[in-house]
């Protein structure tokens, strides 16, 4: 009976934050579709030299365009909210120690999420359109942009990297469970360094400079995750040799002299 009632219990906590996360979402993307022309605006108007202009060819480009601002904003403004209530959620099982060590997660990992997306825009993004725009150019193509083609292309290209800089806390995560070591991490470096490269290539025009100028963050993006885990691994380590050594023997006798 008591089971039933923990079942209960948690049940009911977990709606109740369900509920909350739902509500603050319905407001985030409400005021994202108010800010949506203004943010709109703003990307055409600050994509460096680039002079792009916007074409709709359907009715219900404009409101489908909108719509996606929207939901990214709604997205990006709830995912903090979010993550602090999995940790609420969460925090009854955990120890105080490890309860302080888990909240930092929650503004890290919006702060990479906002670095990511503003690399991709103010360096990735402008290098892709201006390659773009030299293809198109060659082979004398006239150059209309649909808008609702354009934020497509761009919501699903700064994505992707405001994710990517998530690597940090991933490699962190998977280290505090145990799934990743130091061991492991130097076996895989090879493979995540030729699977880096191959993202960057994706992501990136198909010219030397602009390969690197996207490879490179992600490399180092992918050292610094390796040193956190690293450090942490370190840490537990010398923790738990502290605790070994602290801790008595009861098969040694503690009197080694008796009379």
């Amino acid at each position: 009976m008591d089971m039933q009632q923990d079942v209960v219990l948690h049940l009911t906590e977990l709606r109740k934050r369900l509920i909350y996360v739902a509500g603050w979402f319905l407001g985030a993307l409400g005021l994202g579709i108010y800010l949506s022309p203004h943010l709109l605006r703003f990307i055409q108007s600050n994509l460096g030299s680039l002079n792009v202009q916007w074409s709709v060819f359907a009715l219900s480009d404009g409101l489908l365009v909108y719509m996606k601002c929207a939901m990214l904003f709604g997205f990006a403004a709830t995912l903090p909210f979010l993550l602090y209530h999995i940790w609420a959620f969460a925090r009854p099982g955990l120890t105080e120690r490890e309860a302080k060590g888990a909240l930092w997660f929650v503004p890290a990992s919006a702060i990479l999420f906002a670095f990511g997306v503003l690399f991709g825009y103010t360096v990735a993004l402008p290098m892709m359109i201006r390659f773009m725009i030299k293809l198109n150019h060659t082979i004398g193509a006239n150059e209309v942009y649909g808008l609702q083609h354009f934020v497509s292309f761009l919501l699903s290209f700064l994505f992707p990297m405001g994710i990517a800089f998530e690597m940090p806390l991933v490699m962190l995560f998977l280290t505090l469970i145990g799934v990743l070591t130091p061991g492991r991490v130097r076996f895989v470096r090879k493979y995540a360094y030729v699977g880096l490269a191959v993202l960057g290539a994706c992501i990136s025009p198909p010219d030397f400079v602009s390969h690197l100028s996207v490879t490179v963050p992600l490399l180092i993006l992918f050292e610094v995750s390796v040193f956190v885990s690293w450090r942490y691994s370190l840490a537990k380590k010398r923790k738990l040799a502290d605790l070994t050594s602290s801790t008595p023997n009861p098969n040694s006798n503690p009197n080694p002299n008796p009379t």
